[in-house]
Parts: structure tokens; C-alpha cells; sequence
């Protein structure tokens, strides 16, 4: 499809001059752009900032676009004695001077993506905004902003933005197949920006499902990367629902038929507790079976505290689902598996999922008392080293806790040989 037979054909949308706009100005922003006037290189704000800046919102970071090639950039900077920094984006066209050593700028090349293979692009640099517009996902990232305030849109983002409305540049078909990333994309700032939670272009959605297969080539941490900013934003359990029915969840690490109400279940008890709530936790809903949690982990390669806590919610949620009472759960935090306060976390955690308000509470307020006795006393008085021994301070744990943590390191060790021998441990 020709960019410009479906381009607006006066990009120049309107000017603004709003606080958020002029809060981008630092003294080392002015003094780049007086730079690149210096120079004859023209440079605009790009994507996300221009799209924050229209919904009245300070942007986090001002990605800048430039007519100036990478080696020409690094000219001037050198000329100029301009540090840069973080080398490592030029052979994607970005260069990132540190200016007046207090600020950095990412500059990227204008560029087209002259070759694509699902998941990554070569790139031919380019003078033409139009046509770096047009290589962009969704329309609504694909406007500039010079900094004399002029918005230049060349694919009705502006429009979109107004209605509140994701939408591809140019054939959706064509975008996502150039990068499936897209399809997770557009989940997640559908969430940034849309007014309801079920306002989809059902093309569209058919476009992502018959792509579906196309995520399979994408690795799993860009794919946690985009899926916990959709869990983490507005809307995040509906469009985690609309991925599901788009056949999404086998390519993402899901079990081919997820547990869908149970995810909604527990995902409005979660909400109950706390609106921003913990991926995982709801994410593990989904999950039938202790083995679909390893499944998901080796797919998605979670941090170390991720993965705990998907494994030990999907391997306790079923025993604890009926318990009342807060001593099993402090029993729980007790457990030598791991640290004491990451234990924790993930029984309060446990008790969001199965909504237990009341014994949350409680057990949030609960100071972890100091177990008495030590490992190696227990060695020295005939436990085994290794992992049997965290079995047997397990076991010791469950009666110190039955006597209300009211027992000294002498009574503990008069319940050693009884422990030893039920774990089939002979005293040496």
C-alpha cells in the first residue's frame, strides 16, 4: 500500500502551546535544538511523548526524530565536544548526546524498515517524515511535534486519539507481520488510552487472531515485558480475556484451554484488595496444574520472585481455598523454602487470590516471630545436613507454632527424636 495515497495530505494539524508542551523545555533542550539549527538538520518530537502531550499528560521521556544520519550526528557532537552515550542504539540509528552533562537525548534517523522478518528490521535511513511515520505501529505513535509547537500527522492519529481509538498505520495485516510485538502492543495501549473496555474494531481483532501463530517467534521476555504493562494498566484482566479469545494463550506460554473463570474470579477479589494488583497473581488463574506454571515460566522467563510465586500460589491455592483460621496460613510463612519475608509476600498474595480479606489483614499486621533454634544445633544434636533438614525444622516449626510460638530452644529439642523418626532419620 502507497504511504502517501492514504496520508493526509497537509500533515500540519494544528499548534499547541500547552503546559505539558512547555514543560519539556529544559535549558539542555533548548541548547540541543539551537544546535541542530546550527547545523541545518531539522528534529521533532516523536511517538510517545507527542501522544502524552495531546492527552494533557507531562511526557517521562522526549524521544526525539532527526533528518541527520547517525555519522552525522556523531560529527557534530565530536565537533562540539558533546559527550555520548549508551553507543549500543546506533545500529538502530540512535545516538544519545549527554548535553551540558546533565541531560540525555535519544536522537534517532529518520528510517525505513526496508526488511522485516517478524521480529526484527533492517533499516534504511531516510529525510522523509512521512515515510518514518508510516514504518510506525499504531497511528496514534506515529505524529511528531516540532518544537515551535506544529503537529504533524500524517495518519489521522490526532483523530484517533480524540476518539479514543487504536488503530494501525496503513494495512494492520501488513504491521503486524513486519513485528508480531504489535499484537501485544496494541493490547496495551489500547489500555492507555481507550474509555472502555470492550470497544474494539472487530476486523482488527480478526487481523490479530488469524496472526495469532506469529507471536510463537517472539521471545518470551519481550513478550512478559508488553503482557505485565497490560496486566499492570487500565482494563488489563478484560484485555487479557480478549488475547485468550483472540488464540493467543498457547503461543504465550498458556495451557491450550486456560481457566478463564477462575481468572475472572479471582481477578475482581483481587481488584477488591487493590486496584494496582500483582500480575502473577492473577495471572496464575489461568494456570490448571502446578506443571502449566513451569510451562508458563519457561516460556516467559520470570524474575526468580515471579516464578516463586506462581509456583507456590498453583501448589497451595487448592488446600487453602477453605481454611478460616489464620494459624495454617502463618504456618505457611514459616515454611523454609525461602527467605522469611519473601514467604510472606507470597501467602498475603495467596490470601488476595482467594479473596480473605479479614486473614489478610491479619497476617499483614502479624510480626514474624523468632524461630529458637538454629540448624546447626540441630545437627549437632543428630539431624541430617542437607535438604532433610529443612524438613525437620518444618516439622519443628508446625509444633512452635501450635504452642502459640511460645516454646524455648531446650522444648523444641525434647520433639527432635520423635521428628527424626517419623522422617525415618535413625539418631547417630
Amino acid at each position: 500500500m502507497d504511504a502517501r495515497a492514504i496520508a493526509r495530505p497537509d500533515p500540519v494539524v494544528k499548534k499547541i502551546d500547552s503546559p505539558e508542551f512547555r514543560s519539556i523545555f529544559t535549558q539542555e533542550l533548548k541548547d540541543l535544538i539551537a544546535l541542530f539549527e546550527r547545523y541545518n538538520f531539522e528534529i521533532r518530537v516523536a511517538g510517545g511523548a507527542v501522544r502524552d502531550i495531546l492527552m494533557n499528560m507531562n511526557p517521562k521521556d522526549v524521544d526525539i526524530a532527526t533528518t541527520a544520519t547517525p555519522t552525522e550526528m556523531k560529527e557534530i557532537f565530536t565537533k562540539e565536544n558533546i559527550r555520548m552515550v549508551n553507543m549500543n542504539g546506533e545500529k538502530h540509528g540512535t545516538i544519545t548526546p549527554r548535553i551540558n552533562d546533565r541531560e540525555n537525548f535519544e536522537i534517532t534517523t529518520l528510517r525505513i524498515d526496508a526488511i522485516t522478518d517478524g521480529r526484527h528490521a533492517e533499516v534504511i535511513h531516510t529525510t522523509d517524515w512521512l515515510l518514518d511515520a508510516n514504518r510506525r505501529d499504531l497511528t496514534i505513535n506515529s505524529m511528531f511535534l516540532g518544537f515551535d509547537g506544529t503537529l504533524y500527522d500524517y495518519f489521522y492519529g490526532y483523530e484517533d486519539l480524540q476518539k479514543r481509538r487504536v488503530a494501525f498505520v496503513g494495512d494492520p495485516d501488513m504491521r503486524i507481520r513486519e513485528d508480531y510485538l504489535r499484537i501485544l502492543r496494541y493490547f496495551r495501549f489500547y489500555g492507555r488510552i481507550a474509555e472502555e473496555s470492550n470497544r474494539h474494531d472487530e476486523e482488527t481483532l480478526r487481523i490479530i487472531t488469524k496472526n495469532a501463530e506469529g507471536l510463537a517467534r517472539i521471545s518470551g521476555e519481550r513478550i512478559w515485558q508488553e503482557w505485565k504493562k497490560i496486566l499492570s494498566g487500565n482494563f488489563g484482566i478484560e484485555l487479557t480475556e480478549a488475547m485468550i479469545n483472540c488464540q493467543l494463550a498457547p503461543h504465550m506460554g498458556l495451557p491450550d484451554a486456560p481457566n478463564v473463570p477462575e481468572f475472572l474470579r479471582v481477578a475482581k477479589q483481587v481488584r477488591s484488595f487493590d486496584p494496582k494488583l500483582q500480575p502473577i497473581t492473577v495471572l496464575s488463574a489461568l494456570l490448571n496444574t502446578p506443571e502449566d506454571a513451569v510451562n508458563l515460566n519457561m516460556r516467559l522467563k520470570f524474575t526468580v520472585y515471579e516464578r516463586e510465586l506462581c509456583y507456590f500460589i498453583t501448589q497451595n491455592r487448592e488446600e487453602t481455598a477453605t481454611i478460616d483460621e489464620l494459624l495454617p496460613f502463618q504456618q505457611l510463612c514459616l515454611q523454609t523454602i525461602s527467605s522469611v519475608k519473601l514467604k510472606k509476600e507470597y501467602v498475603l498474595e495467596l490470601l488476595k487470590y482467594h479473596g480473605k480479606r479479614e486473614l489478610y489483614q491479619q497476617l499483614l499486621d502479624w510480626p514474624i516471630p523468632q524461630f529458637p533454634i538454629k540448624g546447626n544445633v540441630l545437627i549437632a544434636n543428630g539431624a541430617p545436613k542437607g535438604p532433610k533438614l529443612g524438613v525437620v525444622l518444618d516439622r519443628l516449626k508446625i509444633i512452635w507454632s501450635n504452642n502459640q510460638y511460645n516454646m524455648t530452644q531446650e522444648q523444641l529439642l525434647e520433639h527432635l527424636p520423635s521428628v527424626l523418626e517419623e522422617i525415618n532419620v535413625k539418631k547417630k
